[in-house]
């Protein structure tokens, strides 16, 4: 079946601020999900608590709004319920590296076949500007006003070392380059991790467009291995070992083994959501929690 950028488009207008970075991953992921023939009907976006979570309503698909920081456990609950449907995960970097972390490592070494995509602005824009997991050290904002004093979170090293298949960083202000790597994140089976460099223009005044645009490049065009995890941990952390001289996107890892569903015996010959259950009975597991 056909899918077109018009079957994903909704006729809510985006409630974000001008210039916002949500505005170009949007465009992307219908880009992609075109690309990729995904039907609206057979697809999924999950979303947290942030400028992230109204991303559902501006994609014609199917739509959950989690709590903070549970992208990834509803996620994966629909992906296995049914894995025909392709399964997408938004949330922002306060969400999905914060009070989400947790849930990040354990999708990762389950290796649940779906696509996170974390809009990472390097602060919290929803509540006006307070450090993120992800913020540079040294920034002063509004929580912080003397600077930020701990070191930030190093989501693709960890995703990388949590046996993630797939980890990938866009950059919002290239909006090729973000569409073709998340058809490729899509299109993987396994979990994909795509960490979105994505601009505020309201709370951010250190990583703007004029700061990427001296540190950003491309390892892919540079001849990357995506299989060899030790040279894709150490990609992972060349920004911070750089100082910040230096910001890689691209695809950083990229394997295959069996997912989390090919080895689940409950789903091994029909989908959950298709098993018949009027015929079990639950009244002896029940009587447990009497």
């Amino acid at each position: 079946m056909m899918v077109s950028i018009g079957d994903l488009t909704t006729k809510e207008i985006p409630q974000w601020c001008p210039g916002c970075g949500n505005f170009n991953i949007i465009s992307a992921v219908k880009a992609a999900l075109a690309k990729v023939g995904a039907e609206t009907h057979n697809t999924v976006v999950v979303s947290g608590i942030g400028c992230s979570g109204k991303s559902p309503h501006y994609l014609r698909t199917y739509g959950f709004e989690a709590l903070h920081g549970r992208v990834l456990p509803v996620a994966t609950g629909i992906k296995l319920a049914n894995r025909k449907l392709t399964v997408i995960g938004m949330g922002g970097d306060g969400d999905g590296y914060g009070i989400g972390l947790n849930h990040l490592i354990h999708t990762c070494r389950r290796n649940i076949n779906m696509t996170y995509i974390v809009h990472n602005n390097g602060i919290y824009g929803l509540t006006t500007g307070q450090a993120s997991p992800t913020t540079i050290k040294g920034t002063k904002t509004k929580s912080t006003p003397h600077g930020v004093i701990e070191q930030p979170i190093h989501p693709l090293a960890l995703a990388i070392t949590s046996d993630a298949t797939f980890v990938a960083r866009v950059y919002t202000g290239n909006l090729p380059h973000m569409i073709n790597v998340l058809t490729e994140a899509i299109k993987h089976r396994g979990f994909a991790l795509v960490d979105a460099l994505q601009l505020c223009p309201s709370w951010n005044k250190v990583n703007t467009p004029e700061w990427y645009k001296t540190r950003i490049y491309d390892i892919n065009k540079e001849g990357h291995d995506v299989t060899d995890k030790m040279k894709a941990y150490e990609k992972a952390l060349e920004d911070v070992n750089t100082g910040y001289a230096k910001v890689p996107i691209g695809v950083f890892y990229q394997v295959q083994r069996p997912t989390y569903d090919d080895e689940l015996p409950q789903v091994s010959k029909q989908e959950l959501v298709e098993q018949d259950m009027r015929h079990i009975d639950l009244s002896k597991t029940l009587k447990e929690f009497e």
